[in-house]
C-alpha cells in the first residue's frame, strides 16, 4: 500500500484570427488601437497594465488583491439587484479555479436557463483575458452582451481609471450595464438561493450553504482557502526560496489535515453525506493538483493519486459520480492556460504530456 512521506520532513530530503498563439499580442495590440469605443482606458489605466502579468511583490510574496465588485443579488423587498430570469451575465475561464465554482454551482442549482455564460479564450496575455470563436478556441465563446474583444473593456465601463486587475468570474447585469459581482465566493452564495424562485422544482430548496453547518463551513473555508485554495499560488508564483517553502510546506500540512477529515467522514463529503460549498471550493484545487500545481508551481512533495487516498477518493467521486463536476471541468484550458500563459514560470510555453491520464478512474 502507497503512503504518504511525512510532510514535516526537511524539504530538502524530501492571433485571434491567427493560428499562431505568440501573435496574439502584436495583432491584439493592433486591433485596440483600431477599434473605437465608450470604453478607452485612460493612459494612466493604460501605463500600468504591462505590470498584469507581474505576481509577486519585490519581498518575494505573492498576495492576491481583494475583489473590487461586490454587490449583491437579493429577494429581499427593495434590493438594488433583484433576481430576474434572463437579466445577469456570468464571464468565466474554465482554467480559472475561482471561476470553476461559480460554473459548477450554476450547473448544480439548474440556472442554465436563468444566467447567461460566456467563457473566455485560456490564453492570458498583456491584456487580459480575451473572447475568441469556439472554432478558434474550443470550449471558448464570444462575448454576446457587448461585442468585447478583452474583458478588461467591462471593467473600463465601470471606470476609465481602473487599475486593478481584470479577473474573471465577472456577474453583469445587463438590465443597468453593470458589473455586479467578481468574487467567486458571493457569487456561488448568490446562486445558491437567490435565483430558486426560477429554476425546476428539483432544484429548489437545494443548498450548499446549510444552516445547521455554515458555522463549520465558514471555519473550513477559512484555512483552506488562505493554505490550498490560494497556498498553490503563494508557492508558485513566489520569487525567493524561503518564501516558497513556507507556502509548499504549509499546503501539504493542511492536505494531511484534509485526509485526516476525510477519514473520519461518514459519507463522501467532507461533513459527511451533504455536498456542500466546502468540496465545490475545495475540488476546483484538487482536480488541477496533478495536472497542473505539481510541476508548474512546483508543489511537488506529493501528489494526490500517489500520496492522498482519501482525498484522491473524495476527488474521483466528485467528477465521476456528478456530472456537473466533470462537465465543468476542462483540463486542455486549464493546462494550456498556466503553462502558457504564466511565461515568468515557463518561458518557452511547454505545456507537459502528463499525468496520464488527468484523472484517474474509479
Amino acid at each position: 500500500m502507497k503512503t504518504r512521506p511525512p510532510v514535516l520532513c526537511n524539504i530538502y530530503n524530501c492571433a485571434k484570427y491567427s493560428p499562431n498563439r505568440h501573435s496574439r499580442f502584436s495583432y491584439y495590440c493592433l486591433t485596440q488601437v483600431a477599434r473605437q469605443f465608450s470604453t478607452v482606458p485612460t493612459m494612466s489605466a493604460q501605463n500600468k497594465q504591462a505590470e498584469i502579468l507581474k505576481w509577486a511583490s519585490q519581498d518575494g510574496e505573492f498576495r492576491r488583491k481583494p475583489s473590487s465588485f461586490s454587490n449583491f443579488i437579493s429577494k429581499e423587498p427593495g434590493a438594488e439587484y433583484p433576481p430576474e430570469k434572463g437579466r445577469y451575465h456570468l464571464y468565466i475561464s474554465w482554467a480559472c479555479p475561482w471561476a470553476h465554482r461559480t460554473a459548477i454551482v450554476r450547473a448544480l442549482k439548474g440556472l442554465q436557463g436563468v444566467i447567461g455564460l460566456s467563457v473566455v479564450d485560456w490564453y492570458l496575455a498583456e491584456l487580459g483575458w480575451q473572447f475568441s470563436t469556439p472554432e478558434q478556441t474550443p470550449g471558448a465563446t464570444i462575448d454576446p452582451v457587448h461585442h468585447a474583444s478583452h474583458l478588461r473593456e467591462f471593467y473600463f465601463r465601470m471606470n476609465p481609471d481602473y487599475d486593478g486587475r481584470f479577473t474573471v468570474p465577472v456577474l453583469w447585469d445587463k438590465k443597468t450595464d453593470t458589473l455586479v459581482n467578481n468574487e467567486s465566493s458571493e457569487i456561488i452564495r448568490m446562486f445558491n438561493e437567490e435565483f430558486d424562485d426560477f429554476v425546476d422544482d428539483k432544484f429548489k430548496g437545494v443548498t450548499f450553504y446549510p444552516k445547521s453547518l455554515r458555522k463549520d463551513i465558514d471555519a473550513l473555508n477559512e484555512w483552506v482557502y488562505d493554505t490550498v485554495n490560494n497556498g498553490v499560488y503563494k508557492a508558485g508564483f513566489a520569487t525567493k526560496q524561503e518564501v516558497y517553502e513556507t507556502h509548499v510546506v504549509n499546503l501539504f500540512k493542511s492536505l494531511d489535515r484534509l485526509e485526516g477529515i476525510l477519514a473520519k467522514s461518514t459519507g463522501p463529503y467532507i461533513f459527511g453525506d451533504v455536498l456542500t460549498e466546502a468540496d465545490i471550493r475545495l475540488y476546483t484545487t484538487i482536480v488541477r493538483f496533478d495536472p497542473v500545481y505539481v510541476q508548474h508551481f512546483k508543489c511537488n512533495i506529493g501528489t494526490i493519486r500517489h500520496n492522498y487516498p482519501q482525498l484522491h477518493k473524495w476527488l474521483r467521486h466528485l467528477y465521476w459520480d456528478i456530472p456537473q463536476f466533470k462537465e465543468t471541468t476542462n483540463f486542455e484550458h486549464i493546462k494550456k492556460h498556466y503553462t502558457k500563459s504564466h511565461r515568468q514560470i515557463n518561458p518557452f510555453g511547454i505545456t507537459p504530456v502528463g499525468p496520464i491520464p488527468d484523472i484517474e478512474p474509479k
